[in-house]
């Protein structure tokens, strides 16, 4: 499980995703989340679908990143999926019942909604840390929230930590998994036995990732301070951003496409 969680991982590639500026891919990031909220029937669930597998076609990110994308979250897909088929009642006769209580038509339609969105909505925010480095990243989140630093809110700070979380996830899932690993050599036993027996198993594992992480982060504060990290004031960057022709023509036609597929409500029959 601990291998297939991909949070924070970056592809390099030259594809058109790749290149795009990263202010503008936080920009369409955020667009395309709002308009997957706010469809509201199939046609358009399945367009934003289609976009997002369009984008990772273009990307040349592999698919089977989609599935380790998903697959931490199928507890809470599972979740919502028991939480809308068994709760949200409907007008007319159940489809089925089981015990005291019953599953709707609405409720299999609310389901399949919310089930997609979260879906599209995993796989959308993933691609952009996929193709995105993690500096690229940074230098974007600053770039948009420097209109804060007129009340004094720390923009460049912010950004720093922000991307040092997501770049740390993998090293601590690994670190996580080499914990594991050393405790089932020394007979741990992880995978077997009661609820309650792996819930006290993982007390050796979370003691030593918190000592690792606490000495990674005292490392990392040292490392900085060596070489005279005062924050964003007076600093200045390798590599300038700048939105470019076809920058702005990648988000013309994105954007164009949104409303394609927020028009739909307007033609097809809500869902809910």
């Amino acid at each position: 499980m601990l291998k297939d969680i991909t949070i924070g991982q970056h592809f390099p590639g030259n594809s058109p995703v790749h290149r795009l500026d990263p202010r503008l891919k936080i920009v369409i990031t955020v667009v395309y989340v709002v308009v997957l909220f706010m469809s509201t029937n199939f046609p358009g669930l399945i367009l934003s679908g289609l976009a997002v597998l369009a984008m990772y076609t273009i990307s040349g990110i592999p698919l089977k990143m989609l599935r380790k994308s998903i697959k931490p979250l199928l507890p809470l897909i599972v979740f919502t999926v028991i939480l809308n088929l068994f709760f949200i009642q409907g007008s007319g006769r159940p489809l089925l019942s089981v015990w005291k209580l019953n599953i709707y038509t609405e409720g299999v339609m609310f389901c399949i909604v919310m089930v997609a969105r979260i879906v599209f909505l995993i796989c959308g925010t993933s691609l952009l840390t996929y193709t995105t480095s993690p500096i690229a990243l940074t230098d974007g989140l600053e770039e948009l929230f420097k209109p804060l630093n007129k009340i004094n809110f720390p923009v460049h700070e912010m950004a720093m930590m922000m991307t040092i979380a997501m770049r740390f996830i993998p090293t601590l899932i690994g670190e996580t998994d080499k914990i594991m690993s050393a405790q089932k050599s020394r007979g741990a036993m992880l995978d077997s036995g009661s609820f309650k027996d792996r819930v006290k198993a993982l007390v050796p594992i979370l003691v030593p990732l918190f000592i690792s992480a606490f000495n990674r982060a005292t490392e990392l504060a040292t490392a900085m301070e060596c070489r005279c990290y005062h924050g964003g004031e007076g600093r200045t960057r390798l590599k300038q951003l700048k939105i470019t022709r076809s920058d702005v023509v990648s988000a013309v036609v994105c954007l164009l496409g949104f409303a394609f597929i927020l028009s739909m409500k307007y033609f097809f029959k809500r869902v809910i």
